[in-house]
């Protein structure tokens, strides 16, 4: 169950934020091009947490979990985790990650939901932090994407160049640059 906010208005305000920055950015740009239609059809679930501490934000993710797992996937496709007030610094955020798909093994279900991460400060391995390439995985707030394996899988084999997406969006974004970015 997730840690609810005192504040209504707070927790509608960041679910706002992400709401604008799927539009904006990731169907906007065509980061992603699965996303228009789950949301087109209002199969994104939206989970804000006030979870403050990493043991908290397990439990909230397994919760999460379980509810898209049981969940119809006419109704629920995907869900946006997110977790304003927890792991808001990308290097404790990077190694939680693998406490993540801990998670999905530890309740057996790889194969069935993955996890994507998006985060404020997302910088890929290798890369400077300014690299315009890691923007495709940069969000307003920290969260985790959980995803139907199934899903995806159909969504791989109906792209024709499924595996050319990230690096189209990486060279699109270096196109828009930064003064793009702060406009969009």
């Amino acid at each position: 169950m997730l840690t609810p906010y005192s504040d209504v208005e707070q927790s509608d305000a960041i679910t706002a934020s992400t709401q604008r920055w799927v539009e904006h950015v990731v169907i906007g740009l065509n980061l992603c091009p699965f996303a228009k239609a789950v949301q087109v059809k209002r199969q994104i679930r939206y989970a804000v947490t006030a979870s403050e501490s990493a043991d908290q934000l397990l439990s909230e993710l397994e919760h999460e979990l379980e509810v898209l797992v049981a969940a119809d996937v006419a109704a629920v496709e995907t869900t946006l985790l997110i977790h304003p007030l927890v792991m808001s610094e990308f290097i404790d955020y990077h190694f939680f990650m693998d406490e993540a798909v801990a998670t999905l093994k530890r309740l057996d279900i790889v194969g069935t939901l993955q996890i994507a991460g998006f985060h404020p400060q997302y910088q890929f391995a290798g890369t400077d932090s300014d690299d315009m390439g890691n923007f495709t995985n940069r969000s307003p707030h920290p969260m985790l994407h959980l995803l139907r394996e199934s899903s995806v899988q159909m969504a791989v084999t109906a792209f024709p160049n499924a595996s050319d997406i990230f690096d189209s969006n990486i060279v699109k974004l270096r196109r828009l640059g930064y003064e793009g970015w702060r406009k969009l």
